[in-house]
């Protein structure tokens, strides 16, 4: 509490609570008042902050006045004092204003009373837990998942006395509730989730312990799986409480999945039904029973109802492989390819070529990566094929035929560009103009920095790697990538920001010192002359370089 102001009056305060809450006291005409901006005072109720304030506008004011008073106070001392009328009247009274102290002595009174406690009591103290009153919001959701933890401590204590069978039915209550206020809360940092994670796991050690029906609890937790939220309530289950079903509790769950698995289509090439969020939870229920069988066969006939993208037949092919069944995963890979064509997916061709490899057919894996390479040739495809190539030992033979292959595709790749004269009527000039920039990359990444030069000369390429070969050339060849860097220059200025100004006069500066390197020492003054011409507007720009003295 900070803020404290007393008067004869009135008292005010500013209350910590789930978040900062500003609370009034005050008498009119004789008549207590109140306000406080929490939930509860916003609906007229005497809340718990206002109680705060009281007990502290109360105190005797002559301790307010020491600044350590509350660190000499001995509250336990004081109750230890009381009558005990009294301290079940001041016990009841701060109950009364918070409903998870009220919940929780309702709790403590039931098992007292009675063995076992009526679990009526704890159904309700779950629902006091978990209702809000309005959205539960991301400074609020702390508090908010506190006061349902110490119900689960609650409940958690009654596995301890015996009580498993009730355990499994609150803990299942709970998880309902937790699915219900999923979207009245804030849980940015996942503290329902990690509650649902709890019950479960508390609903597991129950089940371990209570004699259960393994074919009801079979049935729901089924039941469970194809209905649950977005905290995927007992997702796994077979595999989960595999050891509680035993035989037949999971004999009885195959057979509810594998009845609703029939009913679901097989998915081929291109068809989007895959995520479809009954079939997603379906498929994963037979998938973990299959895994659970340990039958490499099982788990492919589960993933082959799906063939609606390549990486599923990379699923199967490396299920396969890890079951050292080579021909079987190489013979997916090939049916995968077929389907969709090698540039799909790499995952999918890598896992072929592999397979080839180890079969001795080294030529084979090379020609499939030629061939995406041939439908997309880049630097990425390029890099790959030369993989494939040395491990066959054939990259020589094939290295020239990708280059020329690389040369082909410039000639018929043409891209827009703007071209020099302004604009007419509002509208950019564009000019088509070639583009050799996948070939020089290659060259690059080869290390033939000349005659990657040579080929963004004949064929154009992106700025950016203008940019690369001009400081991979300019010791060499500093007066060649001048030109490169002025450009670079012009377009960093013209995109009209501070940093870029500071870009390019930093560029300009390089240009000086390749100007001197070249022997051209006295070229930069009219450069930079020139610079100021173009851009004179442009007042940012002017000051950098009246900065330089340029």
């Amino acid at each position: 509490m900070t803020k404290l102001r007393v008067t004869g009056a009135s008292a005010e305060a500013t209350v910590r609570g789930s978040t900062l809450y500003k609370v009034h006291l005050r008498v009119e005409d004789g008549e207590p008042a109140f306000f406080c901006t929490c939930p509860v005072g916003a609906e007229g109720t005497f809340c718990k902050h206002a109680v705060a304030l009281a007990l502290a506008a109360t105190y005797p004011r002559s301790a307010q006045r020491q600044p350590d008073a509350e660190a000499v106070v001995d509250v336990r001392a004081y109750l230890e004092s009381l009558g005990r009328e009294r301290l079940v009247e001041l016990v009841a009274e701060l109950a009364a204003v918070d409903e998870l102290a009220t919940a929780r002595l309702r709790l403590d009174a039931a098992k007292a009373i009675s063995s076992p406690a009526p679990l009526r009591v704890f159904f309700d103290a779950i629902d006091n837990a978990f209702e809000t009153d309005d959205y539960v919001s991301y400074r609020e959701a702390y508090d908010y998942a506190a006061r349902i933890r110490e119900v689960i401590g609650a409940v958690r204590g009654l596995l301890a006395g015996g009580e498993a069978e009730a355990v499994v039915t609150l803990c299942e209550h709970a998880l309902e509730r937790a699915e219900d206020a999923i979207d009245a809360v804030d849980d940015s940092d996942g503290c329902l989730g990690e509650i649902a994670a709890e019950l479960q796991e508390l609903h597991l050690a129950a089940c371990k312990k209570a004699r259960l029906d393994p074919v009801v609890l079979a049935r729901r937790l089924f039941d469970w799986e194809c209905n649950a939220s977005d905290l995927d309530v007992f997702s796994g289950a077979a595999h989960t409480y595999a050891k509680v079903l035993s035989k037949t509790g999971l004999a009885a769950y195959r057979e509810l999945a594998e009845a609703a698995w029939e009913r679901l289509p097989v998915l081929g090439p291109g068809d989007n039904r895959t995520y479809d969020g009954n079939r997603l939870r379906i498929t994963h229920m037979m998938e973990a029973l299959a895994e659970a069988s340990g039958d490499v066969d099982m788990v492919v006939a589960v993933l082959a109802k799906d063939q609606s993208s390549p990486y599923q037949f990379v699923r199967i092919a490396e299920r396969y492989r890890a079951a050292h069944r080579f021909d079987d995963a190489l013979r997916w890979a090939e049916q995968g390819l077929e389907h969709f064509g090698p540039s799909a997916d790499y995952r999918l061709l890598e896992v072929a070529a592999g397979e080839y490899h180890r079969a001795g057919q080294g030529g084979r894996a090379v020609e499939i990566v030629w061939r995406a390479f041939e439908e997309r040739p880049t630097l990425v495809t390029y890099q790959r094929l030369c993989a494939q190539g040395t491990r066959a030992g054939t990259w020589d033979t094939w290295r020239p035929r990708a280059l020329e292959c690389l040369r082909k595709d410039v000639a018929g790749r043409m891209k827009a560009v703007p071209t020099k004269g302004g604009s007419n009527a509002g509208h950019a000039r564009w000019g088509l103009v070639p583009d050799a920039s996948d070939l020089v990359e290659v060259l690059l990444f080869e290390g033939d920095v000349d005659q990657a030069w040579t080929e963004a000369k004949d064929g154009g390429c992106s700025s950016r790697l203008w940019l690369d070969l001009a400081r991979r050339r300019e010791t060499a060849h500093p007066l060649e990538a001048i030109t490169i860097f002025q450009d670079e220059v012009e377009r960093l200025i013209g995109m009209k920001n501070n940093d870029a100004y500071r870009q390019a006069v930093e560029m300009m500066a390089h240009v000086a010192t390749l100007m001197r390197a070249g022997a051209q020492p006295h070229a930069f003054a009219p450069y930079a002359t020139g610079v100021r011409a173009r851009h004179k507007p442009k007042r940012n720009l002017m000051k950098l370089l009246d900065d330089r003295n340029w």
